[in-house]
């Protein structure tokens, strides 16, 4: 990601990011806007244009992509549409505790730094087939993201550290091979999902193993 400069108002910490940043709805923008300097491109919701996908394909390969959906259902199937007919797209990920507001969940209730956080921390999604993934099953199934009762509970947790967003057990391990996760990165997860059920049990409920 290239970051060309920083603004020193109180207007305060907006970046200046070179990859055009795509979102879903208008509000998102609004929203994205009062966090980064960057170019927005809006979807419209769930049926985005084969126009638009034209535009992105071709901005991809000037510019970047930075693809920032709303953290659910909807938000990650948009997210694989634009990403297959897109190749080359970067993924940032809001945890859906820092997009919840009104009763909902999107981009548009996010505040400013944790957009910020989300887009500079985005990942590229690596092109073609591994030979050897790096992460198979039994890795979630041994850290109990996976055939446990608090499964679901806790990828979602370790999908907000590692900035991959959530997902079900099979699909949460094909995002952290396609997302070049690494085992350091892997480890260090687990081991703060480790401290925070320790130390605080687990302020945000039960989960259910899927």
């Amino acid at each position: 990601m290239t970051r060309r400069g920083e603004g020193t108002s109180a207007a305060a910490e907006r970046v200046r990011i070179r990859e055009i940043v795509v979102v879903e709805g208008w509000h998102d923008k609004q929203a994205v806007d009062r966090a980064l300097e960057a170019d927005v491109w809006v979807l419209g919701g769930d049926r985005v244009a084969r126009r638009t996908l034209a535009e992105l394909r071709r901005a991809s390969q000037h510019r970047g992509v930075i693809l920032l959906t709303d953290p659910d259902g909807p938000g990650e199937r948009i997210r694989r549409r634009v990403a297959e007919a897109v190749p080359g797209c970067k993924h940032a990920h809001l945890p859906r505790s820092k997009a919840l507001g009104r009763g909902r969940v999107g981009v548009e209730h996010a505040d400013p730094a944790a957009i910020r956080d989300a887009v500079l921390a985005a990942r590229p999604e690596r092109a073609g087939a591994l030979p050897e993934p790096v992460f198979h099953l039994v890795d979630l199934a041994d850290a109990g993201l996976a055939q446990h009762p608090r499964a679901a509970l806790r990828r979602r947790r370790v999908g907000e550290m590692l900035g991959i967003g959530y997902a079900n057990a099979r699909s949460f391990l094909k995002k952290l091979n396609a997302l070049g996760v690494t085992r350091a990165e892997w480890d260090a997860a687990l081991a703060a999902l480790a401290s925070e059920e320790d130390g605080h049990g687990d302020p945000r409920g039960r989960g259910e193993a899927r």
